[in-house]
């Protein structure tokens, strides 16, 4: 995908993320968007920082990149929604182009991608990063709402309440 896809893809997941942590639509709702919008739009376009030195769709797309984003609010405290634009980075270019990344850089050079994809030129390309971008709000609205659902369910089985 192009910038514009990924500024898309990051400001819809931020909306949609901030209506699925503050449901209300009220004020917090809008401060928890802004909240998490920002990093996650910075991330989603760091990337592609690559496209100026290194090789494109290797150097920083792939999932060492990824960990040390992961990583990086453990160790130093900020930056905690970052590394959800980093991942949705991936995601798009993997399930919404045709060329994917190259996740095992350095170690595998190989491309991964999905035939979902399209190309970086194309009129549908809009159309394949919203749809992308309601799949990854369908999962977070999962991760958010059943895994501690479950988790607390399985835990009352285990001590046997």
């Amino acid at each position: 995908m192009n910038k514009k896809g990924h500024v898309l893809n990051a400001v819809l997941l931020s909306i949609g993320l901030g209506y699925l942590l503050e449901p209300v639509g009220d004020l917090e709702t809008f401060k928890t968007i802004v909240m998490i919008g920002v990093p996650i739009t910075l991330g989603a376009l760091f990337p592609d920082v690559d496209t100026e030195f290194g090789k494109h769709r290797k150097t920083l797309h792939n999932l060492p990149v990824l960990l040390g984003f992961v990583a990086f609010p453990y160790i130093f405290g900020n930056l905690e929604y970052v590394w959800i634009g980093v991942l949705t980075h991936y995601v798009l270019d993997v399930a919404g182009s045709k060329r994917g990344i190259a996740l095992f850089y350095p170690v595998w050079k190989q491309e991964f991608g999905l035939p979902t994809g399209v190309t970086v030129s194309s009129k549908r390309a809009d159309f394949v990063t919203t749809v992308v971008t309601v799949g990854e709000l369908a999962l977070a609205a999962v991760v958010i709402f059943e895994f501690p659902r479950r988790g607390f369910e399985l835990g009352r089985q285990l001590l046997g309440i």
